[in-house]
């Protein structure tokens, strides 16, 4: 469980946030139900499925509250916009484990965009040193958010549910 608050806390960072050493912000996505499959080589993960339910305060929100766990976790994170969407090449570590990573952002944030990171991951537990995996995050907008969600709820496999407005419920998650 913890593997998957890990990953699905960098993937939403890197997805949702410009982090504060930026060059360039990313949009705010289009308010309402976002589907996001998560697609994981070499990990013991390999796909997740979730739904997240936003508005632009929500993401806003998410961007403030994950500009200040970046700078401290992360020596470096830039996002710069190209031609076809943006790139961002990050250096963090948690846990002892540094990783370096290079993602592609495409798509228009409205109906559906793609990140696609390629990362190495050193230190840490045994087996961890040293490991590249590539992950593929598949956004896409479902609509409006349904009539039981509020703005910033996010359901992951299994049914667990949490909002992403609890940040600091998220941080204490993470491994120190």
């Amino acid at each position: 469980m913890t593997r998957k608050l890990v990953l699905l806390g960098s993937t939403l960072c890197l997805a949702l946030s410009a982090g504060g050493a930026s060059a360039d912000d990313l949009p705010v996505r289009k308010a309402g139900l976002w589907e996001m499959k998560l697609v994981t080589s070499g990990s013991p993960v390999p796909e997740m499925t979730m739904q997240h339910c936003t508005d632009e305060t929500v993401d806003k929100e998410m961007s403030n509250n994950v500009s200040p766990m970046a700078k401290q976790i992360c020596a470096k994170q830039e996002i710069k916009k190209t031609a076809t969407g943006y790139v961002s090449d990050s250096e963090c570590s948690v846990a002892g484990v540094s990783t370096t990573s290079h993602a592609e952002i495409t798509g228009d944030f409205n109906s559906a965009y793609t990140v696609k990171t390629t990362s190495h991951a050193q230190g840490g537990v045994a087996g961890a040193a040293g490991r590249d995996n590539t992950t593929t995050l598949q956004a896409k907008w479902l609509g409006a958010c349904k009539p039981e969600q509020k703005p910033g709820d996010i359901v992951m496999p299994g049914g667990f549910k949490m909002n992403m407005r609890d940040m600091d419920k998220l941080k204490a998650l993470l491994p120190k």
